[in-house]
């Protein structure tokens, strides 16, 4: 066990008689957190002077689980008096971690937690108020109906949004848009370099509407990039402009005619 001169003092007023006492009750701080029946006590580490009448003990805790975690007890008591000294009681205990104890990460809000691919079947994930990729629409779907304007803008209702409170943002659109180029279906990935054509000349390349329509389509190829964002740079071997193989082999190598092998027999 630790000795009890082991004091930390916090430059407190406490008398000097008052702080031994509370200093030496090693044993008093100890019977309090056994009491609690939560777990082993393990050595006596330091004692802590808190206050002008109160003192903390420090006990290694011997719990599964739980190391460089330590116990603490927390005495008070007041000076003596002409009845002599003033009777300790513990005000707390409590199992708190060491400087190297083992404890569990920070909390980390869901929304810096969430990674694409999270979302599941029923999983709900509502874009925050503040979203900076989102913002209000304010085109009165209301008024246009009210005043017959609807049918004359219904060939751009779709991109003004019409029928959405909110939009996205400048900062929305150029987080998507360079997150698709770096993407693997942006012009800098393994597929791209390897071909010579670009989708941005493909006959399957549906371009998006808005002010991305220069940059990025949707691929129409079920054999390639189906339903996928794709670079106007990017490019695969699936391109509609690609010539097709000679004869009847694969699209890289002509048919191979495996009955013309010439047969020799080894010789003794």
């Amino acid at each position: 066990m630790t000795s009890p001169a082991a004091i930390d003092s916090a430059g407190s007023d406490m008398p000097a008689d008052l702080e031994a006492r509370l200093t030496a009750a090693v044993d008093v701080a100890r019977s309090a957190v056994e009491a609690s029946d939560e777990g082993a006590v393990g050595a006596h580490i330091r004692a802590v002077t808190e206050g002008d009448c109160t003192v903390t003990h420090y006990f290694e805790a011997d719990i599964t689980g739980y190391r460089g975690w330590v116990w603490c007890a927390v005495l008070a008591s007041y000076p003596d008096t002409e009845s002599g000294p003033g009777e300790i009681t513990v005000s707390e205990i409590a199992l708190l971690p060491g400087g190297d104890a083992l404890t569990a990460p920070s909390w980390v809000p869901w929304i810096e937690r969430i990674a694409p691919g999270d979302l599941g079947p029923g999983d709900v994930l509502a874009a925050p108020a503040d979203d900076v990729r989102l913002v209000p629409n304010h085109i009165d779907t209301a008024e246009l109906t009210a005043t017959g304007d609807l049918d004359e803008v219904s060939d751009v209702a779709l991109e003004l949004g019409l029928g959405r409170n909110r939009v996205l943002s400048r900062e929305g659109r150029d987080e998507a848009a360079q997150r698709w180029y770096d993407g693997p279906h942006g012009p800098d990935s393994d597929m791209a370099t390897a071909s010579r054509l670009h989708c941005g000349t493909c006959g399957f390349y549906m371009p998006v509407a808005g002010s991305l329509r220069v940059a990025f389509g949707v691929c129409a190829n079920e054999y390639a990039s189906d339903g996928q964002v794709v670079s106007a740079e990017f490019g695969c071997g699936a391109h509609s402009d690609a010539e097709a193989p000679s004869g009847e082999g694969s699209p890289a190598y002509d048919a191979y005619d495996d009955g013309a092998i010439e047969i020799v027999a080894a010789s003794d």
